[in-house]
């Protein structure tokens, strides 16, 4: 194991530089027609641009854009087709104020996202795709380094753990010993514990509630609760849409803890959540 790294409370992202000591709010935009929760609403260039605009004037200081969806069982895109549905998207976003993360595992698609103006990495694969950490090395930009174990098709077989907060934390450091031995910076360093992929709805809770735990690697952190299964079978099985308060309020317990980044669809909720919690802090 590295060196534990000290918090970065900037995260350079291009000619934007983001202040991790205030929570942050990555706004969802997947251009895709099979995502678990909007998949189809934004797959078209235009409607994608409208509601990623609606989301800055909520309150989103990122837009994170996904051609792939990655939810369990979900299929496979082609590299030229999830570049196809990205790119476009990207270039009309970077003509306004606004950090556009990247959804994907795919080394020729980050490469082709930042060329057209994408500054941050969002790997759900932890940068296990070929030439991945070269790619992220080369690049120098941020990446957030997700937990997972194996793929979409098969992560819901294999939620066996010893105990699901170190597990998580030594699986994900392993990644970030990888990255960092291929020359990628500890400053370009997000993780992101992985709500939902490979985990239990007791392990995701579990994991939520020591959430305070991550703070240990000493690197910023993305929490990204929204919408989850587990979040609808807490609230009695509600569908993915009406999960709103509850993925707000899962959120905000993880900006207690030290989340520095919230990944969410309903921004202007989550913002308004903030602007409360912010209030009080100065009370």
């Amino acid at each position: 194991m590295k060196l534990m790294a000290l918090p970065n409370k900037i995260l350079n992202c291009g000619q934007i530089q983001l202040d991790l000591s205030q929570p942050q709010i990555m706004g969802i935009l997947n251009v895709t027609p099979d995502s678990f929760s909007d998949g189809g609403q934004h797959n078209g260039k235009d409607q994608a641009v409208k509601h990623a605009l609606q989301m800055i004037a909520d309150g989103a200081t990122v837009i994170d854009v996904g051609g792939e969806s990655t939810r369990p069982g979900a299929t496979a895109v082609s590299v030229e087709e999830e570049i196809r549905r990205v790119v476009p998207v990207v270039k009309a976003l970077a003509e306004h104020d606004v950090v556009i993360s990247i959804d994907t595992s795919q080394p020729e698609v980050i490469w082709a996202a930042v060329k057209a103006g994408a500054h941050i990495w969002n790997d759900v694969r932890a940068l296990t795709k070929p030439k991945a950490l070269e790619t992220a090395a080369e690049l120098d930009i941020p990446i957030i380094i997700m937990h997972m174990r194996g793929e979409p098709t098969t992560m819901n077989n294999l939620d066996q753990y010893d105990d699901v907060v170190e597990d998580v934390i030594t699986e994900l450091q392993a990644r970030i010993d990888d990255a960092l031995d291929a020359g990628v910076r500890s400053e370009n360093i997000m993780i992101d514990p992985g709500f939902g992929f490979a985990k239990n709805a007791q392990q995701n809770f579990k994991l939520l509630q020591q959430f305070h735990q991550l703070n240990r690697m000493g690197y910023p952190i993305l929490s990204a609760l929204s919408r989850k299964r587990f979040i609808g079978e807490a609230l009695d099985g509600v569908d993915a849409k009406n999960r709103a308060v509850g993925s707000v309020a899962a959120h905000m317990f993880s900006i207690q803890q030290g989340a520095s980044m919230v990944r969410a669809h309903d921004v202007k909720a989550m913002s308004d959540a903030i602007k409360v919690w912010k209030a009080m802090q100065l009370a």
